[in-house]
């Protein structure tokens, strides 16, 4: 298990309780993985040493986290060695590696998705901005963890955020604003069939009503109360099924995790972006409800081998995760804080290290994932707040909103999420 988030706890966690795993190791890992998983101090985006460590430990399965390691061709480097590797080429990463990448594929595939435009150039820039808004969605064309993007109703604001990126030598992606909810579909992938998760939504502002800048993802929730019940069908019959096939007719299949970050609009799913692995926060709460043993089906989509495998057994009921930052985040998070009351089940580390005292203490900007279930999405939310409360860390903030327009009912397929 490749990754230090709370994303690979969760993953980890869902791959420790497989009767198939005997042995896991978790590089970087962090101060929760080590509960679960042997910890290696590697480099995840080095591909040589990741690929050593494979070699060195026996793996039968290595599993890619983060995209920056994919982006980087660590599972190149893992598959050229003979390994099974859950994640996709660095040329098919780039769905999430390069938005326009991902824009030129998804109109060879007739997929539905924001008009947009890519400027390289501060010149264009203002004639850009009068074919758009109001509002304006203004997007880094590369990897920016979640937090390379501005929507705004004020073309001042969009004019500045584009000015930074091209300052800083980066091209930038403007696109039509697309309303309605948005969703997370993740679907396994091994290169031609494509087996759908649980849809989830998450909350990338950092204040409740969405309010602040945006962050990695504040929380999310799954299932959809609120949502067609054939909807996961749906996106991957329009939108997903169409983009793995497109990339395998151009010779570079996706195999590993496709990630559809849709908008449901008044005139059906569109797309907004493809990314390359498992999103964080949604994963904590898709994988607080699957019943399939985790391990055999990765290790199937990495083999070419998902066809064969039985449908995907899912917990009734729903779950919620809700991220604890830390102060300053998402600017610079102030670290080294003891946390208390975090050494119990649904809590899942992400900045945090263990001090050689024992003491776990704060090591990042997102530093715990929270995770309630329950029978209804209610009752999830309950619990993962009733969590919430036991966890001190000093300066910490979080949403106090999670799923909550969803339990009130206030969310439709085309109302604004």
């Amino acid at each position: 298990m490749i990754g230090a988030g709370a994303r690979e706890h969760a993953l980890a966690l869902a791959l420790s309780k497989d009767p198939d795993v005997t042995a896991l190791a978790c590089a970087p890992g962090n101060a929760g993985t080590a509960a679960i998983a042997e910890q290696y101090g590697v480099a995840a985006s080095e591909p040589a040493a990741v690929t050593e460590l494979a070699k060195t430990w026996g793996a039968d399965l290595v599993v890619i986290g983060p995209e920056a390691p994919l982006v980087a061709g660590v599972a190149d480097a893992l598959r050229a060695a003979g390994f099974d590797c859950f994640g996709p080429s660095a040329e098919a990463a780039r769905i999430e590696g390069s938005k326009a990448f991902a824009k030129d594929v998804m109109n060879a595939a007739g997929v539905p998705t924001a008009h947009s435009e890519v400027v390289d150039n501060p010149a264009r820039l203002d004639a850009a901005l009068g074919r758009f808004g109001p509002t304006w969605v203004v997007k880094d064309d590369g990897l920016a963890a979640g937090k390379g993007v501005v929507v705004t109703t004020s073309r001042d604001a969009a004019r500045a955020h584009a000015m930074t990126l091209l300052d800083g030598g980066h091209p930038v992606l403007l696109e039509s604003f697309l309303d309605g909810p948005e969703v997370s579909l993740f679907c396994l992938v091994d290169g031609a069939t494509v087996v759908p998760l649980l849809p989830a939504q998450d909350f990338k502002r950092v204040g409740d009503g969405d309010t602040g800048p945006n962050t990695g993802g504040m929380g999310a929730y799954a299932p959809l109360p609120w949502a067609p019940a054939d909807l996961a069908d749906d996106i991957v019959r329009t939108c997903v099924q169409p983009v793995v096939d497109e990339l395998a007719n151009r010779g570079t299949p996706f195999a590993g995790l496709l990630y559809a970050g849709l908008a449901l609009t008044s005139v059906g799913p569109q797309v907004i972006e493809f990314n390359c692995r498992f999103g964080d926060p949604e994963t904590q709460s898709v994988l607080a409800l699957l019943r399939s043993p985790l391990g055999r089906v990765l290790q199937a989509a990495a083999r070419g081998e998902l066809a064969q495998q039985p449908p995907l057994e899912w917990a009734e009921g729903a779950a919620v995760t809700v991220v604890l930052a830390a102060d300053g985040y998402p600017g610079v998070p102030r670290t080294g804080d003891v946390i208390t009351g975090a050494d119990t089940e649904g809590v899942l580390h992400a900045g945090t290290r263990r001090r050689d005292d024992g003491a776990v203490v704060s090591a990042g900007g997102r530093v715990l994932s929270v995770v309630g279930v329950g029978d209804d999405l209610a009752g999830a939310r309950d619990a993962a707040y009733r969590l919430v409360e036991r966890i001190h860390l000093p300066g910490a903030h979080h949403r106090t909103d999670i799923a909550l327009r969803a339990v009130l009912g206030e969310i439709g397929a085309t109302t604004a999420g």
